[in-house]
């Protein structure tokens, strides 16, 4: 399967116009019209090219992204991991630089305006570029808890990142040269969608989450290590507190001290009630769910072996390994 171009001209376009830098912006949707008009106007005046990758969308979502201007394929859904990979293998990018965003993200003006006066100046070796991340949730930002912290690296040279290949939490690799911290202006995730639909969400995430700790018991299908080794310090350091620390402690209590460390060491309940909501959720209820899905997984294994597992996996969750 291609990737099929369908830039339009003429008003609402994204064609290259002043104050445009070389940069296409790839965005992944599914059922998104509530977001995807916000996500494409705010960022049509920085970038060159924008192409949304849709799951075959049952919403207005591809109506709206094309009546805007933006190119539009449609591909089935894996994972987050290997539907971004595909994108930037098989849609040719002729830019210096490739942004990816989610369709209930969107750049602060003031990140867009320090893109315009640093991207051109960059010297050769620095191919990746690290965004902080601003979540909103029910329009309240969501500033302690240890949350307003992360950097992401989400802009970088064409042809010098890649995804690695996980179910969950996949974290762009550099292939060359260092990335760097881009300061005056936030990454925001701030979804308009209900309880229910972040509920869902995360139950699926959960559900990833625990394939990639089963999957570490029981080398279902091979790690990719190239995050241990080539990303910025932070994404090394929270892997390692991952995969070493929280995977090595008891089920079920990892989720409360993990809550306990965001909720009152990090002062999460500084957040006021929105943050209540956001770090119980977040921080206890989705681990929780975590834990009680790799119990269940391992008690499954125990019964009637990986193998059994794997097809579990394919039949119950659309999951094929």
């Amino acid at each position: 399967m291609s990737c099929v171009q369908e830039a339009r001209d003429g008003r609402g376009s994204f064609s290259r116009g002043a104050g445009k830098l070389s940069i296409t912006a790839i965005i992944l949707t599914f059922d998104e019209e509530v977001h995807i008009e916000r996500c494409l106007t705010r960022i049509a005046p920085l970038v060159e090219r924008i192409i949304v990758v849709d799951s075959f969308s049952t919403d207005r979502t591809v109506a709206i992204a094309r009546g805007l201007g933006a190119e539009v394929v449609q591909r089935a859904f894996k994972n987050q991991a290997e539907q971004f990979q595909w994108a930037q293998s098989s849609c040719v990018i002729a830019t210096e630089w490739v942004l990816r965003l989610d369709a209930d993200e969107y750049l602060e003006p003031g990140l867009i305006d320090t893109l315009r006066h640093c991207l051109s100046a960059l010297p050769d070796d620095v191919t990746g570029l690290d965004l902080k991340l601003k979540v909103v949730f029910r329009n309240r930002w969501i500033r302690f808890g240890g949350y307003y912290s992360t950097l992401l690296t989400r802009l970088w040279r064409s042809g010098a990142g890649y995804y690695e290949q996980r179910w969950m939490d996949e974290r762009v690799v550099l292939t060359r040269g260092r990335s760097i911290r881009v300061k005056g202006g936030d990454l925001v995730d701030h979804s308009l969608k209900d309880i229910d639909w972040w509920t869902d969400k995360h139950n699926r995430y959960a559900t990833r989450q625990m394939v990639d700790f089963i999957n570490r018991e029981h080398s279902l299908f091979a790690i990719d290590h190239r995050v241990d080794r080539n990303a910025h310090a932070q994404a090394r350091w929270k892997r390692f507190l991952r995969n070493r620390v929280f995977a090595g402690a008891p089920l079920y209590l990892r989720s409360l001290l993990y809550f306990f460390y965001r909720y009152i060491l990090r002062f999460g309940f500084l957040d006021g009630r929105e943050g209540f909501l956001f770090h119980v959720l977040h921080g206890l209820w989705y681990f929780l769910l975590i834990d009680a899905k790799v119990d269940e997984a391992r008690g499954y294994i125990s019964e009637h072996g990986v193998d059994a597992f794997r097809d579990h996996l394919r039949r119950r969750h659309r999951i094929a390994l």
